[in-house]
């Protein structure tokens, strides 16, 4: 897959789809930075900001956003937990107590 597809594809999932599930599925979240975030995280292993210098789509290693793609896809699968990558995220950035 070509860089500017992986690209393509992150902001699809992140700007339309996602954001259109959202209230469906009852997910935490509803804003396109906000699933950014909590994918680019969990991808990461912790704040994204400490492994990619911004802007994150444009510096991210393409198996790095392969990654926070596939988590995306996932949790509209219900494969993965979007509220448990949410909590994860927000501990990472010691928004959780």
């Amino acid at each position: 897959m070509e860089r500017s597809d992986l690209e393509a594809d992150w902001f699809t999932l992140t700007r339309e789809t996602m954001p259109a599930l959202a209230v469906e599925r009852g997910w935490p979240v509803r804003f396109d930075h906000c699933f950014q975030r909590i994918l680019l995280d969990n991808a990461a292993g912790g704040q994204w900001r400490d492994a990619i210098a911004p802007p994150a789509y444009r510096n991210a290693s393409t198996e790095l956003l392969g990654r926070a793609i596939a988590l995306g896809e996932a949790a509209i699968e219900g494969r993965e937990d979007l509220a448990e990558l949410n909590r994860r995220s927000l501990e990472w950035r010691g928004k959780l107590r």
